[in-house]
């Protein structure tokens, strides 16, 4: 399998986060379209008067920014030691599935136990992969 493969995941998750971004002033400028909202309100975050709808695309968008860390991280650390196999490409493109689905639930009908049982998972995979880019590097080390 060649190497750059686990990179096609992160691109993905990458672009997936760009365009939760994008969802942020589009709830913004509609809720101050509708006078729901002022520029006040965003002034050091979000007030207690911002509609739950305006502040789930930036909550989605921070949990994006959040454990993902992780899986960039894991995904580098594969690249670079050359470690790219069929399994953490297949656990890359599983945990990208799961934080898109997790978006998915959280923007759109945001049904708590579903957007756990996705996220939950996706910390299962991400875990998985960690765990076996670990036994790449260590099989590596010298004795």
């Amino acid at each position: 399998m060649h190497k750059a493969a686990i990179l096609y995941p992160v691109f993905a998750l990458a672009l997936w986060t760009f365009l939760v971004l994008l969802q942020i002033p589009i709830a913004r400028f509609r809720a101050a379209a509708r006078r729901e909202v002022k520029a006040c309100d965003f002034k050091y975050g979000e007030s207690a008067t911002v509609p739950a709808y305006v502040c789930i695309p930036n909550r989605n968008y921070m949990n994006l920014l959040e454990v993902p860390v992780l899986f960039y991280v894991a995904s580098l650390l594969v690249y670079i030691t050359e470690g790219t196999s069929t399994a953490l490409v297949a656990l890359a493109w599983a945990y990208v599935a799961l934080r898109v689905l997790h978006s998915l639930i959280h923007l759109s009908y945001n049904h708590v136990y579903h957007r756990l049982m996705a996220f939950a998972a996706s910390n299962l995979v991400l875990i998985a992969l960690w765990l076996l880019a670990a036994m790449h590097v260590f099989a590596q080390v010298p004795a």
